[in-house]
Protein backbone atom coordinates (compact mmCIF):
# COMPACT_ATOMS: atom_id res chain seq x y z
CA UNK A 1 0.00 0.00 0.00
CA UNK A 2 2.89 2.32 0.84
CA UNK A 3 4.02 1.62 -2.68
CA UNK A 4 1.13 3.06 -4.20
CA UNK A 5 1.19 6.47 -2.10
CA UNK A 6 4.69 6.77 -3.27
CA UNK A 7 3.74 6.23 -6.92
CA UNK A 8 1.10 9.09 -6.11
CA UNK A 9 3.58 11.60 -4.61
CA UNK A 10 6.44 10.96 -7.54
CA UNK A 11 8.57 9.18 -4.93
CA UNK A 12 10.50 6.33 -5.61
CA UNK A 13 9.25 2.92 -3.71
CA UNK A 14 12.43 3.64 -1.04
CA UNK A 15 11.31 6.50 -0.04
CA UNK A 16 9.39 6.97 3.42
CA UNK A 17 7.13 9.05 4.14
CA UNK A 18 7.21 10.95 7.50
CA UNK A 19 4.95 13.01 9.19
CA UNK A 20 6.74 15.58 11.83
CA UNK A 21 3.85 16.59 14.09
CA UNK A 22 1.19 14.62 15.20
CA UNK A 23 -0.31 14.80 18.67
CA UNK A 24 -1.42 11.94 20.83
CA UNK A 25 -4.24 12.25 23.04
CA UNK A 26 -3.24 10.95 26.66
CA UNK A 27 -4.94 7.76 27.58
CA UNK A 28 -6.20 7.96 30.89
CA UNK A 29 -4.02 5.80 32.60
CA UNK A 30 -0.75 7.32 31.28
CA UNK A 31 0.61 8.26 34.58
CA UNK A 32 -1.65 6.38 37.40
CA UNK A 33 -0.21 3.10 35.83
CA UNK A 34 3.40 4.37 36.42
CA UNK A 35 3.13 6.76 39.37
CA UNK A 36 5.72 5.65 42.36
CA UNK A 37 3.95 4.72 44.93
CA UNK A 38 4.51 8.17 47.01
CA UNK A 39 2.34 10.28 44.06
CA UNK A 40 -0.13 7.48 43.33
CA UNK A 41 -2.41 9.96 44.32
CA UNK A 42 -1.20 13.05 43.10
CA UNK A 43 -0.15 12.59 39.34
CA UNK A 44 -2.93 13.31 36.38
CA UNK A 45 -5.85 11.11 36.32
CA UNK A 46 -9.00 11.66 34.61
CA UNK A 47 -11.87 12.23 37.14
CA UNK A 48 -15.70 12.91 36.32
CA UNK A 49 -16.20 17.05 37.12
CA UNK A 50 -19.79 18.23 36.16
CA UNK A 51 -20.59 15.28 34.29
CA UNK A 52 -17.29 15.60 32.41
CA UNK A 53 -13.94 13.42 31.98
CA UNK A 54 -11.92 15.88 33.16
CA UNK A 55 -7.55 15.89 33.73
CA UNK A 56 -6.95 16.74 37.44
CA UNK A 57 -3.41 17.36 38.65
CA UNK A 58 -2.49 17.07 42.51
CA UNK A 59 -6.54 18.65 43.05
CA UNK A 60 -5.80 21.09 40.37
CA UNK A 61 -8.47 21.28 37.06
CA UNK A 62 -6.06 21.10 34.33
CA UNK A 63 -9.00 20.39 31.41
CA UNK A 64 -11.10 18.20 29.59
CA UNK A 65 -10.03 15.07 29.00
CA UNK A 66 -10.47 12.96 25.73
CA UNK A 67 -10.47 16.16 23.88
CA UNK A 68 -8.35 17.75 20.51
CA UNK A 69 -9.20 15.74 18.41
CA UNK A 70 -11.23 17.16 15.44
CA UNK A 71 -11.96 13.43 14.20
CA UNK A 72 -14.55 11.44 15.70
CA UNK A 73 -15.33 7.91 16.00
CA UNK A 74 -16.86 6.82 12.91
CA UNK A 75 -13.25 8.27 11.27
CA UNK A 76 -15.13 11.82 9.88
CA UNK A 77 -13.36 15.13 10.69
CA UNK A 78 -15.11 18.12 12.30
CA UNK A 79 -15.02 21.15 12.16
CA UNK A 80 -15.07 24.44 14.34
CA UNK A 81 -15.02 24.77 18.50
CA UNK A 82 -17.17 21.71 18.75
CA UNK A 83 -14.46 19.11 18.76
CA UNK A 84 -13.45 20.66 22.15
CA UNK A 85 -16.39 18.82 23.43
CA UNK A 86 -15.88 15.38 22.51
CA UNK A 87 -14.65 12.94 25.23
CA UNK A 88 -12.56 9.64 24.94
CA UNK A 89 -15.74 7.54 23.59
CA UNK A 90 -16.37 10.18 21.09
CA UNK A 91 -12.96 10.48 19.22
CA UNK A 92 -10.92 8.39 16.63
CA UNK A 93 -9.44 5.52 18.66
CA UNK A 94 -6.36 6.53 16.51
CA UNK A 95 -6.14 9.72 17.96
CA UNK A 96 -5.39 7.83 21.99
CA UNK A 97 -4.42 4.83 21.10
CA UNK A 98 -1.00 3.67 19.86
CA UNK A 99 -2.47 0.36 17.60
CA UNK A 100 -5.04 2.25 16.10
CA UNK A 101 -2.88 5.02 14.91
CA UNK A 102 -0.20 3.03 13.12
CA UNK A 103 -3.19 1.42 11.63
CA UNK A 104 -4.11 4.67 10.20
CA UNK A 105 -0.64 5.57 9.21
CA UNK A 106 -0.84 2.48 7.16
CA UNK A 107 -3.91 3.42 5.26
CA UNK A 108 -2.84 7.36 4.57
CA UNK A 109 0.76 5.57 3.34
CA UNK A 110 2.82 7.53 6.40
CA UNK A 111 5.57 5.10 7.76
CA UNK A 112 6.34 7.20 10.91
CA UNK A 113 5.20 10.23 12.65
CA UNK A 114 7.00 12.36 14.97
CA UNK A 115 4.35 12.57 18.19
CA UNK A 116 3.46 16.14 20.75
CA UNK A 117 1.12 16.45 24.09
CA UNK A 118 -1.86 17.73 24.46
CA UNK A 119 -2.83 17.78 28.46
CA UNK A 120 -0.35 19.91 29.39
CA UNK A 121 0.39 22.54 26.60
CA UNK A 122 2.32 22.16 23.18
CA UNK A 123 6.05 22.48 25.21
CA UNK A 124 4.89 20.88 28.83
CA UNK A 125 4.20 24.69 29.70
CA UNK A 126 1.09 23.92 31.73
CA UNK A 127 3.03 21.71 34.14
CA UNK A 128 4.23 25.09 35.74
CA UNK A 129 1.20 25.42 37.42
CA UNK A 130 1.69 22.92 40.26
CA UNK A 131 3.37 24.02 42.52
CA UNK A 132 5.27 21.25 43.90
CA UNK A 133 8.59 20.92 41.41
CA UNK A 134 9.19 17.39 42.06
CA UNK A 135 5.83 16.07 41.68
CA UNK A 136 6.07 18.72 38.21
CA UNK A 137 9.44 16.74 37.43
CA UNK A 138 8.00 12.80 38.21
CA UNK A 139 5.12 13.88 36.05
CA UNK A 140 7.33 14.90 32.99
CA UNK A 141 9.80 11.75 33.40
CA UNK A 142 6.45 9.65 33.68
CA UNK A 143 5.69 11.18 30.36
CA UNK A 144 8.73 10.37 28.69
CA UNK A 145 8.73 7.24 30.45
CA UNK A 146 5.16 6.66 28.26
CA UNK A 147 6.98 8.34 24.97
CA UNK A 148 9.71 5.55 25.03
CA UNK A 149 6.82 2.68 25.56
CA UNK A 150 5.00 4.26 22.86
CA UNK A 151 8.02 4.11 20.51
CA UNK A 152 8.27 0.21 20.81
CA UNK A 153 4.88 -0.62 20.63
CA UNK A 154 4.66 1.16 17.64
CA UNK A 155 7.48 -0.85 16.26
CA UNK A 156 9.83 2.37 16.01
CA UNK A 157 6.77 3.97 13.85
CA UNK A 158 5.76 6.93 16.12
CA UNK A 159 8.40 8.98 18.13
CA UNK A 160 7.64 11.24 20.67
CA UNK A 161 9.75 14.19 21.77
CA UNK A 162 10.81 14.08 25.17
CA UNK A 163 9.18 16.86 27.44
CA UNK A 164 11.86 19.10 29.40
CA UNK A 165 11.48 20.51 32.91
CA UNK A 166 12.63 24.00 31.53
CA UNK A 167 12.39 25.44 34.93
CA UNK A 168 14.97 24.17 35.96
CA UNK A 169 18.54 23.60 33.69
CA UNK A 170 19.99 21.22 35.48
CA UNK A 171 17.34 19.21 35.53
CA UNK A 172 16.53 20.13 32.11
CA UNK A 173 20.11 18.55 31.01
CA UNK A 174 19.49 15.89 33.27
CA UNK A 175 16.18 14.54 31.21
CA UNK A 176 17.63 14.87 28.23
CA UNK A 177 20.11 12.50 29.00
CA UNK A 178 17.97 10.02 30.77
CA UNK A 179 15.35 10.42 27.52
CA UNK A 180 18.25 9.85 24.87
CA UNK A 181 19.30 6.74 26.77
CA UNK A 182 15.88 5.21 26.74
CA UNK A 183 16.08 5.88 22.81
CA UNK A 184 13.80 9.31 22.66
CA UNK A 185 15.25 11.16 19.17
CA UNK A 186 14.56 14.75 20.15
CA UNK A 187 13.55 17.49 22.73
CA UNK A 188 10.23 19.45 23.22
CA UNK A 189 10.68 22.47 25.14
CA UNK A 190 8.46 25.61 26.12
CA UNK A 191 9.30 28.89 25.09
CA UNK A 192 8.42 31.42 27.79
CA UNK A 193 10.77 30.69 31.33
CA UNK A 194 10.95 34.59 31.10
CA UNK A 195 6.99 34.53 31.71
CA UNK A 196 8.15 32.71 34.74
CA UNK A 197 10.76 35.16 36.58
CA UNK A 198 13.62 32.69 34.82
CA UNK A 199 16.61 33.43 32.41
CA UNK A 200 15.38 34.11 28.88
CA UNK A 201 16.48 30.89 26.58
CA UNK A 202 19.19 33.73 25.16
CA UNK A 203 20.78 34.08 28.21
CA UNK A 204 24.43 31.72 29.46
CA UNK A 205 21.74 29.75 32.17
CA UNK A 206 20.45 27.90 29.26
CA UNK A 207 24.00 26.93 27.67
CA UNK A 208 24.45 23.60 29.38
CA UNK A 209 21.05 22.68 27.58
CA UNK A 210 22.25 23.87 24.26
CA UNK A 211 25.25 21.72 25.04
CA UNK A 212 23.86 18.41 25.83
CA UNK A 213 21.48 18.55 22.89
CA UNK A 214 24.37 18.99 20.96
CA UNK A 215 26.38 16.51 22.56
CA UNK A 216 23.77 14.22 22.22
CA UNK A 217 22.13 15.06 19.02
CA UNK A 218 18.78 15.51 20.22
CA UNK A 219 16.78 18.47 17.91
CA UNK A 220 14.75 21.11 20.05
CA UNK A 221 11.55 21.49 18.89
CA UNK A 222 9.30 24.46 19.40
CA UNK A 223 5.79 24.23 18.60
CA UNK A 224 3.64 27.09 18.38
CA UNK A 225 1.65 27.94 21.61
CA UNK A 226 4.59 26.66 23.70
CA UNK A 227 4.56 29.23 26.19
CA UNK A 228 2.15 30.66 28.49
CA UNK A 229 1.26 33.79 26.79
CA UNK A 230 0.26 31.73 23.38
CA UNK A 231 -0.93 28.75 24.43
CA UNK A 232 -4.45 29.80 24.19
CA UNK A 233 -6.24 28.84 20.81
CA UNK A 234 -6.89 32.70 20.36
CA UNK A 235 -4.38 34.46 22.27
CA UNK A 236 -5.28 38.23 21.67
CA UNK A 237 -5.57 38.78 17.77
CA UNK A 238 -9.30 37.58 17.14
CA UNK A 239 -11.26 40.93 18.50
CA UNK A 240 -13.84 40.23 20.83
CA UNK A 241 -16.72 40.78 18.56
CA UNK A 242 -16.13 37.20 16.75
CA UNK A 243 -17.77 34.14 17.32
CA UNK A 244 -15.97 31.50 18.87
CA UNK A 245 -15.38 29.58 15.45
CA UNK A 246 -14.18 32.85 13.58
CA UNK A 247 -11.76 33.40 16.88
CA UNK A 248 -10.48 29.65 16.44
CA UNK A 249 -9.87 30.31 12.46
CA UNK A 250 -7.79 33.85 13.47
CA UNK A 251 -6.05 32.44 16.30
CA UNK A 252 -4.75 29.58 14.88
CA UNK A 253 -3.34 31.22 12.18
CA UNK A 254 -1.38 33.71 14.22
CA UNK A 255 -0.23 30.75 16.22
CA UNK A 256 1.95 29.71 13.09
CA UNK A 257 3.63 33.20 13.19
CA UNK A 258 4.37 32.83 16.42
CA UNK A 259 7.33 31.22 16.10
CA UNK A 260 8.64 33.97 14.12
CA UNK A 261 9.41 35.59 17.65
CA UNK A 262 10.92 32.43 18.72
CA UNK A 263 13.23 32.28 15.79
CA UNK A 264 14.60 35.95 15.72
CA UNK A 265 15.46 36.06 19.50
CA UNK A 266 17.06 32.34 18.89
CA UNK A 267 19.26 34.06 16.15
CA UNK A 268 19.78 37.28 17.80
CA UNK A 269 20.50 36.16 21.17
CA UNK A 270 23.53 34.32 19.67
CA UNK A 271 22.66 30.69 20.49
CA UNK A 272 22.97 29.22 16.83
CA UNK A 273 26.47 31.67 17.05
CA UNK A 274 27.67 30.20 20.24
CA UNK A 275 26.30 26.55 19.85
CA UNK A 276 26.63 25.55 16.09
CA UNK A 277 25.86 22.09 15.85
CA UNK A 278 22.26 22.40 17.76
CA UNK A 279 19.37 21.98 15.64
CA UNK A 280 16.33 23.49 15.83
CA UNK A 281 12.55 22.95 14.00
CA UNK A 282 9.62 25.52 13.98
CA UNK A 283 6.96 22.70 14.14
CA UNK A 284 3.38 23.46 12.68
CA UNK A 285 4.16 27.27 11.54
CA UNK A 286 4.27 26.36 7.25
CA UNK A 287 6.92 27.87 5.57
CA UNK A 288 5.62 29.97 2.77
CA UNK A 289 5.91 33.61 5.34
CA UNK A 290 9.62 32.47 6.75
CA UNK A 291 11.72 33.40 3.73
CA UNK A 292 10.11 36.98 3.87
CA UNK A 293 10.47 36.81 7.77
CA UNK A 294 14.44 36.30 7.65
CA UNK A 295 15.24 38.38 4.68
CA UNK A 296 13.54 41.21 6.91
CA UNK A 297 16.06 40.15 10.19
CA UNK A 298 18.59 40.56 7.40
CA UNK A 299 17.66 43.72 6.72
CA UNK A 300 17.45 44.69 10.40
CA UNK A 301 20.80 43.17 11.01
CA UNK A 302 22.29 45.70 8.79
CA UNK A 303 19.92 48.47 9.58
CA UNK A 304 19.03 48.48 13.24
CA UNK A 305 22.68 46.39 14.26
CA UNK A 306 25.47 47.50 12.11
CA UNK A 307 28.64 46.18 13.12
CA UNK A 308 27.49 42.77 14.58
CA UNK A 309 27.96 41.33 11.76
CA UNK A 310 31.40 39.88 11.41
CA UNK A 311 31.75 40.78 15.23
CA UNK A 312 28.89 39.03 17.37
CA UNK A 313 27.44 37.12 14.67
CA UNK A 314 29.59 35.21 11.49
CA UNK A 315 26.59 34.76 9.45
CA UNK A 316 23.14 35.96 8.43
CA UNK A 317 19.98 35.24 9.76
CA UNK A 318 18.93 33.27 6.59
CA UNK A 319 22.59 31.46 6.82
CA UNK A 320 21.40 30.48 10.81
CA UNK A 321 18.57 29.13 9.56
CA UNK A 322 19.91 26.97 6.39
CA UNK A 323 22.84 25.60 9.16
CA UNK A 324 20.35 25.00 11.81
CA UNK A 325 16.97 25.35 11.50
CA UNK A 326 14.24 23.32 9.75
CA UNK A 327 10.64 23.80 9.57
CA UNK A 328 6.88 22.02 8.52
CA UNK A 329 4.62 22.64 6.37
CA UNK A 330 1.10 20.86 5.68
CA UNK A 331 -1.52 22.68 4.19
CA UNK A 332 0.24 24.98 2.12
CA UNK A 333 -0.81 23.41 -1.66
CA UNK A 334 0.98 26.08 -3.58
CA UNK A 335 4.33 28.27 -3.08
CA UNK A 336 6.10 25.08 -1.68
CA UNK A 337 8.75 25.23 -4.42
CA UNK A 338 9.73 28.78 -4.06
CA UNK A 339 9.96 28.23 0.20
CA UNK A 340 12.48 25.17 -0.76
CA UNK A 341 14.73 27.13 -2.96
CA UNK A 342 15.07 30.55 -0.37
CA UNK A 343 15.28 27.99 2.59
CA UNK A 344 16.83 24.77 1.46
CA UNK A 345 15.61 21.41 0.48
CA UNK A 346 17.02 19.80 3.67
CA UNK A 347 15.74 22.34 5.87
CA UNK A 348 11.78 22.08 5.10
CA UNK A 349 9.42 18.74 6.39
CA UNK A 350 6.39 17.46 5.71
CA UNK A 351 3.43 17.14 8.29
CA UNK A 352 -0.15 16.46 9.29
CA UNK A 353 -0.84 17.55 12.67
CA UNK A 354 -3.60 14.76 12.49
CA UNK A 355 -5.83 14.86 14.55
CA UNK A 356 -6.38 18.97 14.86
CA UNK A 357 -8.84 20.66 13.28
CA UNK A 358 -6.15 22.42 11.29
CA UNK A 359 -5.14 18.47 10.23
CA UNK A 360 -5.41 17.14 6.34
CA UNK A 361 -6.94 14.18 7.68
CA UNK A 362 -8.16 12.99 5.61
CA UNK A 363 -6.59 13.91 2.91
CA UNK A 364 -3.08 14.21 3.35
CA UNK A 365 -1.10 13.01 0.67
CA UNK A 366 -2.86 14.09 -2.30
CA UNK A 367 -2.53 17.24 -1.05
CA UNK A 368 1.36 16.81 -0.37
CA UNK A 369 1.27 15.53 -3.86
CA UNK A 370 -0.13 19.05 -5.51
CA UNK A 371 2.35 20.76 -3.03
CA UNK A 372 5.20 19.38 -3.76
CA UNK A 373 4.62 18.89 -7.68
CA UNK A 374 7.30 21.55 -8.66
CA UNK A 375 9.98 19.88 -6.58
CA UNK A 376 12.99 18.04 -8.55
CA UNK A 377 12.92 14.53 -7.24
CA UNK A 378 15.79 14.96 -4.69
CA UNK A 379 13.72 17.42 -3.23
CA UNK A 380 10.72 15.93 -3.06
CA UNK A 381 12.38 13.06 -1.26
CA UNK A 382 14.05 14.89 1.07
CA UNK A 383 11.24 17.05 2.04
CA UNK A 384 8.47 14.09 2.29
CA UNK A 385 10.81 12.20 4.57
CA UNK A 386 14.79 12.02 4.60
CA UNK A 387 15.41 15.23 5.83
CA UNK A 388 13.28 13.88 8.93
CA UNK A 389 14.77 10.48 9.05
CA UNK A 390 18.30 12.43 8.93
CA UNK A 391 17.65 14.63 11.59
CA UNK A 392 15.96 12.44 14.38
CA UNK A 393 18.19 9.86 13.65
CA UNK A 394 15.34 7.37 13.10
CA UNK A 395 15.63 3.79 12.93
CA UNK A 396 14.55 3.03 9.20
CA UNK A 397 13.47 -0.36 8.54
Amino acid sequence: MLTSFNEALGLADDVLVIDTDTHLTEPRDLWTSRAPAKYADRVPRVEVVDGRDTWVFDGKVMGMAGSASAVDLAGTKKFGMSFMSDGFDEIHRGAWDVTARVELMDQLGIWAQIVYPNTFGFGGQKFIEIADADLRLAAVQIFNDASADMQETSGNRMFGMAITPWWDVDAAVNEVRRSAAMGLRGVNSATGPHLHGLPDLGEAYWDPFWDVCAELEMPVNFHIGASSDTMSWFGTSPWPSHDMDHRLAIGSAMMYLSNGSVMANLIFSGVLERHPTVQFVSVESGVGWIPFFLRSLDYQQQQSTPGTYGTKFSLTPTEYFQRQMHACFWFEDTGIAAAVEALGDTNVMFETDYPHPTCLYPDSLPMAAKAIGELSETSRRRVMGDNAARLYRLPLP
